[in-house]
């Protein structure tokens, strides 16, 4: 009986979690400061309700539950949390450098993108390809059906024109 129950159990919860995963981990991404942790806070709470699955009456509210075994779990790492302060005669020296601001690392990004975005068809493809999926030259030319020479002349003059981007230079 047991066997049974968690073979039907398994499929469904597996399909969940692929079809919903990315929309999961954004959650538990704005959950926590640090992405190792996003992934931890994730699988606790996806093994919360992979044990629950047989209990959960209305399959289509799924996001709602996995969301509050999020803001549970994350809720009680921060109750958990020791912070330990010890006093000391001089003051830690300062970083020299500050953190990035994460809001104008979006930015920066958002500007990326619609320049990217402005970029012709054919040089907007060989760049996302090279640059965001991590293809090599060959690799694209071969995906394009174009030699690699004729790669490395259209991307060579796509980063020129992202360069040249007044937006760009503005954002940076």
């Amino acid at each position: 009986m047991c066997a049974s129950a968690s073979t039907a159990v398994y499929p469904t919860f597996t399909s969940y979690v692929r079809a919903r995963g990315p929309v999961l981990q954004r959650t538990a991404r704005s959950l926590t400061s640090n992405p190792c942790d996003a992934e931890d806070l994730l699988q606790t709470a996806l093994t919360k309700t992979y044990l629950a699955w047989e209990r959960i009456e209305d399959h289509r509210a799924l996001d709602g539950y996995v969301r509050r075994a999020l803001v549970n779990t994350r809720t009680s790492q921060w109750r958990k949390r020791k912070v330990e302060e010890f006093p000391y005669e001089e003051l830690p020296e300062r970083e020299s450098a500050a953190a990035p601001d994460p809001a104008e690392q979006q930015a920066l990004r958002d500007a990326m993108w619609r320049a990217v975005r402005r970029l012709p068809d054919r040089q907007r493809a060989m760049v996302v390809l090279r640059y965001y999926e991590d293809l090599t030259e060959v690799q694209t030319a071969e995906l394009l059906g174009v030699s690699v020479g004729t790669v490395k002349s259209a991307v060579s003059r796509a980063l020129g024109k992202l360069r040249e981007d007044p937006e760009l230079a503005c954002a940076a």
